[in-house]
């Protein structure tokens, strides 16, 4: 040791003996996906078979639970919503694919048959 040394605690620093503090954050559960707005644009651009409709509702029902407190309400509700809004945008995809290559295909067998086609009086 030396001279002069003490068995203090350093400056800026507590005197007493240290312990090591616990603390415990809760952090509350992410509340469960309503999709609602997803709804909308299905409703709005891709109402196929009434399945965007359909996921309006259950959006709809989602946000409710959500508001009363249900949560398990909600999740199974948005999960439908969810599901409603997956097929009415796949099936909406699909058909207008199916129009475009068809307006595609139409216009190339238009242009085959007007550059195949003789002019009349021509022999």
């Amino acid at each position: 040791m030396h001279p002069g040394y003490c068995n203090e605690a350093s400056p800026g620093q507590h005197g007493g003996p240290t312990g090591v503090q616990h603390f415990v954050v809760t952090v509350p559960p992410e509340p469960p996906k309503d999709y609602l707005v997803w709804s909308l644009c299905s409703f709005v651009y891709g109402n196929f078979c009434c399945l965007g409709l359909a996921a309006l509702i259950y959006s709809v029902k989602a946000r409710d639970r959500k508001v009363v407190g249900d949560q398990d309400g909600a999740k199974r509700h948005g999960s439908c919503a969810r599901i409603f809004n997956i097929v009415a945008v796949s099936l909406t995809s699909l058909i207008l694919f199916i129009i475009i290559v068809v307006q595609i295909v139409a216009a190339v067998k238009v242009a085959q048959y007007t550059s195949q086609r003789r002019p009349w009086g021509a022999n």
